[in-house]
């Protein structure tokens, strides 16, 4: 039985995982659940699952969690600090760190630092730090197995192969909500359609981001730190009916997909269960009653996010923390109705124009790189308003 651990356990991916726990109670324990707020639900989770520690790292969450609830055999534990030494929980063999945003790189290094494989959901861990987490994974030999539908998928079409033998990654998108709109038709885009994702069931700040293909694009500079690759080797493909969930063509011209039915379970499953394949309640693809499978370029003229991704990625150094940072406080204020859609795009344009470059980076550097643009993004905003 493997012991995980559940960071964000009360998220999209977290939910989710727990799924893929409950389908197969003999092959997982679940030593550590860990979430920000939401104490109804934790305190239902850790009711079920009776972890040996339950951590909440909003401070007022938990005062209110301790209070009310008491579980037998639960250590129970609060605040920033207590959710980023939940990692390092010993006997843990594999973390799964779904938490959102630039949150999730402390904890993600702190379980490399003690040994632990990573299940990561956290794309912002790699999109931020690259450098420094896949050299903490070398050091520590750990694996980092994907959790993205999208990188799954390269890493089943991967297996048995060389990362040399590499032509091309075809980085698959849905294309959003807004799949063929030009800027004219998103000028006054309302919220409720930018939240309308046609194919798939996500948080709030991950379905703004894939309305406005940030999301693909730090998928970009993940898979460049996941499978080595140049900027240049990763073409980004819509595929509307997201059941091809990625390609990899190589240097012989074989490309070989992964298709599945567009479910996050599958690829949460086979990073819990890896090297193994485990039978998933997901649905099966009928071939019969597929109709098409179509692919596009995307329009980075209208989605501006995609383009400052990859020029983000190959400046390098703080520059992709600069990008997510200025991201992340444009999507909160698009949710709090303080700025419009394309807006998202200003702000992030403005950060990425205004922050010094620094190359030599190390955590401390990108913790006040992303406080700094931040705090930039924010007046930048309150400008506008």
């Amino acid at each position: 039985m493997k012991k995980i651990s559940v960071l964000g356990s009360t998220g999209s991916i977290g939910t989710q995982a727990l799924d893929v726990v409950r389908n197969l109670p003999n092959e997982f324990s679940v030593e550590v659940l860990a979430a920000n707020s939401n104490v109804e639900l934790f305190s239902k989770q850790v009711e079920e699952f009776k972890p040996k520690l339950a951590v909440l790292a909003n401070e007022t969450a938990y005062k209110k969690f301790s209070a009310e609830k008491n579980f037998d055999g639960v250590e129970i534990a609060g605040g920033r600090q207590a959710f980023i030494d939940a990692a390092t929980f010993d006997g843990v063999e594999i973390v799964l760190t779904s938490m959102s945003g630039f949150a999730g790189l402390e904890p993600t290094l702190k379980a490399i630092e003690c040994g632990k494989n990573i299940a990561l959901a956290n794309k912002e861990t790699l999109v931020v730090a690259g450098e420094l987490v896949t050299k903490a994974a070398e050091k520590f030999k750990i694996k980092i197995l994907p959790v993205d539908s999208e990188h799954g998928a390269f890493f089943q079409c991967l297996q048995g192969e060389k990362f040399s033998s590499i032509e091309k990654l075809l980085l698959t998108a849905s294309g959003g909500p807004f799949r063929g709109k030009k800027i004219s038709d998103l000028k006054n885009a309302k919220m409720e359609k930018v939240l309308a994702h046609p194919t798939w069931n996500m948080g709030k700040k991950i379905t703004v981001d894939s309305a406005s293909l940030v999301n693909k694009g730090l998928e970009v500079i993940e898979a460049k730190w996941l499978y080595n690759v140049d900027y240049e080797q990763i073409q980004v493909v819509v595929h509307p009916q997201s059941i091809v969930h990625s390609m990899v063509e190589f240097c012989d011209g074989s490309i070989i997909a992964q298709l599945a039915a567009p479910d996050m379970r599958l690829p949460i499953q086979y990073a819990l269960t890896y090297p193994e394949r485990k039978i998933s309640p997901i649905k099966k693809l009928n071939f019969w009653e597929i109709k098409n499978l179509t692919f596009e370029k995307p329009d980075t003229e209208t989605f501006r996010g995609l383009k400052f991704a990859y020029e983000a990625g190959k400046i390098g150094g703080t520059m992709p923390c600069t990008f997510n940072a200025a991201n992340e406080i444009a999507v909160e204020n698009f949710l709090r109705g303080r700025i419009k859609f394309l807006e998202i795009y200003d702000v992030i344009e403005n950060a990425m124009l205004k922050r010094e470059v620094k190359k030599n980076i190390s955590l401390e550097i990108l913790l006040e790189e992303d406080r700094e643009t931040r705090i930039l993004s924010e007046k930048f905003i309150g400008g506008k308003n």
